[in-house]
């Protein structure tokens, strides 16, 4: 018996889209930035290359059948895809439609509503909105939902208490926030589901002690990842100059992960479910370059660390609730996924099964 559910965060931009064609060029995917990605300072890993699933195209079915089979043997529940829903405009659907449809993989699923602007930050370039955010009203919320239904209404559908598991990543900017969530639960029990188990993502927006009852939720889990720069907690003037200083040299925040593992490990929120989230790895450079925040020396015992954590947290949880989020499956050029790469081969899965099974 599993000791957790593991829920795995699922990046499905490993397709071309028109979209990403316009703005950076035919043919541009994950890979993209990921393949061209090189080391910026001593002993930095990069670039990271994936072995057992190869650089994949998410179009092709035998792909997520095959990350499917992989993550269900080494104990991981289901994937929480990813789902960008701009005022009835959807993005990177094509992977999650296919599997909706064809019914294959055969693997339990939930959705993750990345409710956020999409901007140039991958490309240095923050202030330019590529597809804007915005929340048109009630009728939007409404459409909305029925496209989600038949997600919901899936036998493979990822459920807490009988309720799908609905995750939004950006809850704070939702105007209305709690209205909406009572008509989307409203809107379900007359569609003949049981309510829906909503889960906000923790931000620093929202603050290490916010309550996601507050804003109409039922759970929590919340990403963490060290201070952008080291002398943020370390308050020493030579580091905070030195930082500065490889920053003109074009120096990323660099982190040992040994070293601020006390910042990464999931913390107990009193009151709150708040569902643990273990971070592998992490390394964004391939995306933003100098602006980004590396770990150095990730190891999968780093990752045990944070999976025995996570579940002294899940003792005193119910049954249903005993829910580790992965975050994540496959974000390769944030360096933040536990498929196989070259270096480590199934070492972070392996630590999973060992931890969770």
């Amino acid at each position: 018996m599993k000791k957790a559910r593991v829920i795995a965060l699922y990046l499905p931009q490993f397709h071309p889209i028109p979209e990403n064609d316009e703005w950076w060029g035919v043919g541009f995917t994950e890979w993209t930035n990921t393949a061209k990605a090189k080391p910026l300072f001593k002993d930095h890993y990069q670039p990271h290359v994936p072995s057992d699933l190869g650089f994949y195209d998410l179009r092709v079915s035998e792909t997520r059948h095959d990350q499917a089979e992989l993550a269900k043997a080494y104990g991981i529940e289901g994937f929480c895809y990813y789902h960008y829903w701009f005022a009835g405009e959807r993005l990177l659907e094509r992977p999650f439609n296919e599997v909706l449809a064809s019914g294959s993989p055969d693997f339990p699923f939930c959705l993750c509503w990345a409710n956020q602007t999409w901007s140039g930050i991958w490309h240095g370039a923050p202030n330019r909105i590529l597809k804007e955010q915005t929340y048109p009203g009630k009728e939007d919320h409404i459409k909305h939902f029925q496209y989600l239904l038949n997600a919901f209404k899936d036998d493979r559908y990822i459920k807490v208490d009988g309720k799908p598991f609905f995750a939004i990543f950006k809850p704070e900017e939702i105007p209305n926030i709690k209205d909406v969530l009572a008509l989307w639960r409203s809107l379900a029990v007359e569609s003949g589901l049981e309510g829906i188990h909503f889960v906000g993502v923790g931000s620093a927006a929202l603050g290490d002690n916010w309550k996601p009852e507050s804003l109409g939720f039922d759970a929590s889990f919340t990403p963490r990842l060290p201070a952008k720069e080291d002398w943020v907690s370390r308050r020493n003037i030579i580091n905070w100059l030195y930082f500065q200083w490889k920053k003109l040299k074009g120096y990323p925040s660099v982190h040992d992960h040994n070293k601020v593992i006390h910042e990464i490990l999931p913390k107990s929120v009193d009151g709150v479910v708040d569902y643990p989230c273990i971070i592998p790895n992490w390394d964004n450079t391939p995306r933003s370059g100098k602006n980004g925040l590396v770990l150095t020396n990730s190891t999968p015992e780093l990752l045990k660390l944070q999976i025995k954590k996570s579940l002294e947290i899940l003792d005193d949880y119910s049954v249903s609730n005993k829910i580790i989020i992965l975050k994540s499956w496959n974000e390769w050029a944030e360096g933040n996924y536990v498929e196989p790469d070259l270096k480590y081969g199934r070492s972070y899965l392996e630590a999973i099964k060992e931890e969770i099974s």
